[in-house]
């Protein structure tokens, strides 16, 4: 089935990629994980037009990338419920790894298909070659794009149209690169297999955003996970997705399947030093309490590490687990994502000094442009005086919308956790 989907739709696309003709094709063979594709000719010159691969979601969305003979570069999109209007541009934001947004548009073909062409040699071409995660936002929906094979399908996609435009369709053969093996050196002995990744799991917390189901958590919280999951205290655990990531940042945005009942504010206007500040979490889940913990504390500085502006320095105590957790003002506002930890080990080793109550957690500037790039409708609030609450009662509204993060992980895939994990 999926073979004959791909025929149409490689047919339907070369109508506005190369002339007014249909596609032929595939010649050679393109196979990558489960990107199948090849070369297409023009179906009355004859003449090699693109090659082009596709792979088929979960979402149902059917995901096409193609290159041209001209150099030329496409994306393409199809869903069998779409209901399409061809010729009526529609405008789309990509984005990359949770960097910002790229707006271009989508043409739609047919009533199920929709091209995107990407302008040669740009950044955008750039980032999608490099990226792992992609997210296309277009007339209100979201998409998610799983990118990790695309590392070995597009240097697969350029050697298609090169073999093609040298030797012909007729030459074509199996496009795939593949990385020769090195040589052993001499007088190698044979090694020892591979050790096998351990499996576990790890935990964190998160905090939903939006209406929509979405959540908030550090992207060391989730980063080298399997499935992810999310609950609310005393409540049944949910499959969570991941939408967008920011490493850089160490922000990760997750949706769950469908909303949550209750969903948090995010503070407008900045925090400052000397406010008071609260932190809610799930340290050292399994040997704690298996219910959230309160930390009370100040805002000590508006700067982490070497004067770094993202963070917010705070004496609210965190522990291996609070990561990811909201940090909210007097008037139940979230004003930071907890991030980390100062290592005390590390410190006194260095400086003769325990250090004590220096804890970090991303501002809310950073969050809000990660939002906005990610496309996410969220909540806002500014701060008033006048509404500032009890802890316990910032606690209690809290409960709705504050998850611990459970995810699988193989240890050999995941990186070095922040101390805040």
């Amino acid at each position: 089935m999926r073979g004959a989907i791909w025929t149409v739709v490689a047919a339907a696309w070369l109508i506005v990629s190369a002339t007014p003709s249909h596609a032929r094709g595939p010649y050679g063979s393109i196979s990558v994980g489960n990107w199948k594709g090849g070369a297409y000719t023009n179906d009355q010159s004859g003449a090699f037009t693109h090659c082009a691969a596709g792979s088929s979601y979960q979402s149902g969305i059917y995901f096409m990338v193609s290159i041209g003979a001209n150099g030329s570069w496409r994306l393409g999109f199809s869903h069998e419920s779409w209901r399409l209007t061809p010729g009526e541009a529609f405008p789309l934001a990509l984005t990359f790894d949770g960097q910002p947004a790229f707006n271009v548009y989508g043409m739609p073909i047919g009533a199920q298909l929709v091209s995107v062409e990407l302008p040669v040699n740009s950044a955008l071409v750039n980032q999608f070659r490099k990226a792992r995660q992609m997210t296309a936002f277009a007339q209100g929906q979201l998409f998610q794009f799983n990118l990790n094979q695309t590392a070995q399908l597009l240097p697969a996609l350029l050697n298609c149209v090169m073999s093609v435009k040298k030797n012909g369709v007729a030459k074509a053969g199996e496009f795939a690169v593949t990385a020769k093996p090195a040589a052993a050196p001499p007088q190698a002995a044979s090694a020892a297999p591979p050790k096998q990744g351990k499996s576990g799991t790890q935990t964190g917390t998160g905090f939903v955003v939006s209406s929509n189901g979405h959540v908030v958590t550090n992207h060391h919280v989730i980063d080298g996970c399997g499935e992810i999951t999310g609950n609310l205290s005393g409540e049944a655990p949910v499959k969570l997705r991941l939408v967008s990531a920011d490493e850089t940042n160490d922000l990760a945005l997750l949706q769950a399947p469908s909303p949550f009942k209750d969903v948090a504010s995010i503070r407008q206007n900045a925090i400052q030093v000397g406010n008071g500040v609260v932190a809610i979490g799930f340290p050292y889940h399994g040997l704690l309490t298996s219910d959230f913990t309160v930390t009370t504390g100040i805002v000590s500085s508006l700067s982490g590490i070497v004067n770094d502006t993202r963070f917010l320095q705070i004496s609210a105590a965190v522990q291996p687990g609070n990561s990811g957790g909201p940090l909210f003002d007097l008037t139940g506002a979230v004003v930071g994502v907890v991030a980390a930890k100062l290592d005390a080990v590390k410190v006194a080793r260095a400086t003769g000094t325990i250090p004590e109550n220096i804890n970090f957690a991303i501002k809310t500037g950073a969050l809000r442009d990660f939002l906005d790039n990610s496309a996410v409708a969220y909540r806002t609030a500014e701060w008033r005086d006048e509404m500032k609450k009890e802890t316990a009662e910032i606690a209690k509204n809290a409960r709705g919308y504050t998850l611990l993060i459970t995810c699988t992980v193989n240890e050999q895939s995941a990186s070095a956790k922040r101390p805040g994990n």
